[in-house]
């Protein structure tokens, strides 16, 4: 049947409550309320499949540990597992002292044709048999009081349902007088006028009253009597149930002896709503589930009005620190779901999938991390503020990382704001666009939702970052910035450096190592020189930004760089790269190489020939790479500039040529550099120790030198090792040795890494023109490398060697 045009003609509207100058509409939050957990029993009973004694217990600990100072644990006249339950917590000493355990019993009535007896004496005696030796309960008792109920279901009067709530009160009182004189028990009395929310509100007051005096104990503070007011089932708007809070607090007798709790249910989808109108006319207590857990469309969420407290300044008593692990034995022991969307709990309730959503996001944790610097500065309050997002998801033990999550409909901004989470990298504005396009592309092809993993990988992918994983055709290994004075600085602009700078260094090119340099006014302009210079890649850059990353010694440079053809700055087509490094020159030459690695593609690059050989026409870099290549030696700029006379005059004897083989043996002969043992057979180290003298900062070197193939015991004492090799040599020669230049790096990678030393060294010595000349050598201890490098040098000045 269709839903009716007119639905007044078979639903009836509640019919409001005339409550004059009502207070609650202008009343703020208060005391925070008692909170009373019945998910082990209202809950329970929902459950399709309820919770064994085992799962009980667990949720029980959870409830616990959770900051429940009242659990509502069974109905343990119902059954024996209940029973048992209840019987296993008091005597394992589950229930901490200051835990009320709460049980209960409902009040049905023998009618004629129908039995409904769960109230008889003796069931209430084993509801008291089961809570014996507990410290702390409260004895729950209920009976239906609203007409439909009266006549329909129990078929009986007001008189008969007054008399029913007293008389079970009455039997109440004298078994747990009895519990407390032979146990020690502590009891507190609770009465639910069932269905009170359906019930005429005098009659329900009026058996309230009745309820009071039959108790006959009812006092303050801890002696307060309980009245628990149900919206069994949710039949008008919050502010009618809030309606009828107030007048029953304002109407019942000795409202300092009560305790007004509140059980809402949640039909009309406005439980909470419900609840904290209720709590604001008058409300000292709120029973309900974790999560929202109970008949037909369950009880109110204690997660859900604990959580809204706590955004609001107010701490509920409750503690969700940690939500997942509630989460996760609450839907274990239950055996349900939580939504997707369920609030403060649900696996999106943080996550923003829209574009501006994102945005917006962003630029509220952005602004609110200066806002809260400034405020610590001040010594103010670091208010939480941010848009989309009414509570800190920290606080709850959740990470930012569903904050944002990235689908086709998703901004530039989130998905900047997960690189920036992940990564720690703040891209500019045309970058996030450039990347948002990329995941656009993705998500589009792949029909889905983009996580955290997927973008992160197509950023690295995409911008060649991150490690070898991610290497682009071209790489950076290793480089050196010199500078250099214009010879006429009157010719430069005001924008313009008086100084050029020099770029040198290796590359990997499509896993060989090149050699290149390049002079520009500043080291990105140098290393664009030397692309263009060596390997045809002719671009210039268009924009240039940076931050750091960290602070402290741990700070690194983050650099971005955006590239475009260099006879189009204009150019419609750009190329991104980003650059990560302690060293703020080399973040920003390796956002360069990033930028020009998706720049070339897979566009073909010049070859080193080093199967052609190298003629005359051949540059030093060119040699340089060949050693590098065959040798793993990055030999420094001089090096270079040295040993390529060597193969210019090699060549031209050889007819203006010489092929790659014989390039690395001219390199080894004339160094006497055997790639096996580091060093040279004539001129070696033998064994020595470095020691330090006192407090001097001095060392002295006492070892074995092998000078022209002979055997010498030498020491020497010096400011390093270096120094202290140069004194030991001096005794052992004529004239005098002083070091040019050194340099050192490290060759291979884990176990298999050795130290390679380079050392010039001038000699001068009477009689003869002061000469210089290059050693190197390797070793795995660096001390001894840079030793055997002095005495490869001193091999190749053919010193004279004292007799």
């Amino acid at each position: 049947m269709p839903m009716l045009t007119d639905p007044s003609k078979k639903y009836r509207a509640y019919t409001p409550l005339n409550l004059k100058d009502r207070q609650w509409p202008s009343k703020t939050y208060g005391a925070v309320p008692i909170w009373l957990s019945t998910d082990l029993r209202d809950g329970n009973q929902a459950l399709a499949n309820p919770m064994t004694i085992e799962q009980k217990t667990t949720f029980f600990r959870q409830l616990v540990k959770c900051g429940l100072r009242e659990i509502e644990v069974s109905y343990p006249a119902a059954s024996d597992t209940d029973f048992s339950f209840v019987r296993g917590l008091i005597e394992n000493n589950e229930i901490p002292d200051d835990v009320w355990i709460q049980v209960s019993d409902i009040i049905f009535v023998l009618t004629s044709g129908q039995v409904l007896t769960p109230a008889r004496e003796d069931l209430i005696r084993r509801t008291i048999e089961a809570v014996s030796g507990a410290k702390n309960v409260i004895l729950h008792m209920y009976n239906a009081t609203s007409p439909m109920f009266r006549e329909v279901v129990f078929r009986n009067s007001k008189e008969q349902t007054l008399e029913l709530a007293i008389t079970h009160t009455k039997i109440v009182r004298q078994l747990t007088d009895e519990c407390t004189a032979k146990f020690g028990t502590r009891f507190k009395y609770e009465y639910s006028p069932e269905t009170f929310t359906q019930t005429e509100l005098d009659f329900a007051i009026k058996v309230c009253e009745a309820v009071k005096t039959a108790w006959g104990k009812a006092g303050t503070g801890e002696d307060r009597i309980i009245f628990n007011l149900p919206a069994t089932v949710e039949i008008a708007p919050p502010n009618h149930y809030a309606d009828q809070i107030e007048y029953f607090c304002r109407t019942i007798s000795e409202r300092e002896k009560i305790i007004v709790s509140l059980h809402n249910h949640n039909d009309r989808g406005t439980g909470v709503a419900a609840a904290e109108l209720g709590v604001l006319a008058g409300g000292d207590r709120v029973e309900g589930c974790l999560f929202g857990n109970g008949e037909r469309t369950g009880n109110v969420d204690l997660v859900n009005l604990a959580l809204n407290l706590y955004t609001q300044g107010v701490n509920p008593g409750l503690d969700f620190s940690e939500i997942q692990n509630t989460i996760d034995v609450v839907t274990q022991c239950n055996d349900l779901p939580i939504h997707p969307r369920h609030p403060y709990a649900g696996d999106l309730v943080f996550t923003a999938f829209s574009g501006s959503h994102q945005d917006a996001i962003k630029k509220g944790f952005e602004a609110q991390k200066i806002r809260h610097a400034e405020a610590a500065a001040k010594g103010e309050m670091q208010y939480w503020d941010v848009p989309y997002l009414p509570i800190d998801p920290a606080d709850l033990g959740q990470t930012y990382e569903a904050v944002i999550r990235v689908n086709s409909q998703s901004g530039k901004g989130g998905i900047a704001f997960l690189i920036k989470q992940h990564l720690h990298l703040d891209l500019p504005r045309k970058m996030q666009i450039a990347f948002y396009q990329v995941i656009q592309s993705i998500s589009d092809r792949e029909a889905r939702e983009m996580t955290v993993e997927d973008i992160t990988a197509a950023f690295r992918n995409t911008y060649h970052f991150g490690g070898s994983a991610y290497q682009g055709r071209l790489a950076l290994r290793n480089f050196k910035i010199t500078s250099e004075t214009s010879a006429d600085p009157s010719n430069l602009s005001e924008d313009e450096s008086d100084e050029r700078r020099h770029f040198d260094g290796t590359l990997a090119v499509d896993g060989v190592y090149r050699v290149i340099r390049g002079d520009g006014n500043g080291p990105l302009s140098a290393l664009l020189d030397a692309l263009r210079t060596h390997l045809d890649i002719d671009l210039t850059i268009r924009e240039y930004t940076e931050h750091s990353i960290g602070e402290g010694k741990e700070a690194k440079a983050a650099s971005y760089v955006e590239v475009v053809p260099s006879d189009d700055r204009k150019s419609s087509q750009s190329w991104w790269g980003v650059g990560v490094d302690s060293d703020i020159a080399g973040s920003g030459l390796r956002a360069l190489l990033s930028a020009v690695n998706s720049a070339i593609g897979d566009h073909p690059l010049p070859e080193l020939k080093l199967s052609v050989g190298f003629n005359a026409r051949s540059g030093q870099a060119d040699i340089a790479s060949a050693i590098v290549n065959s040798l793993g030696l990055e030999l420094p700029r001089r090096f270079q500039a040295s040993f390529f006379e060597v193969v210019q005059r090699s060549a031209r004897d050889a007819g203006g040529e010489i092929s790659y083989e014989a390039l690395t043996t001219l390199f080894q002969k004339t160094y006497s550099f055997d790639l096996t043992s580091g060093t040279s057979s004539k001129f070696s180290l033998g064994l020595f120790k470095l020691e330090q003298v006192g407090d001097s900062g001095k060392r002295v070197l006492d070892g074995e030198f092998v000078l022209a193939g002979e055997k010498r015991n030498v020491r020497g004492e010096g400011n390093g090792p270096l120094s202290a090799a140069l004194s030991a040599l001096h005794s052992q020669i004529e004239g005098t040795l002083t070091i040019r230049e050194y340099s050192e790096h490290s060759v291979g990678e884990g176990t298999e890494v050795v130290a390679a030393s380079y050392v010039e060294l001038v000699y001068e010595v009477a009689g003869s023109k002061k000469r210089s000349a290059w050693g190197v050598s390797t070793d795995t201890d660096i001390t001894a490398s840079g030793i055997k490098a002095v005495l490869s040098a001193v091999g190749t000045l053919e010193v004279v060697i004292k007799e």
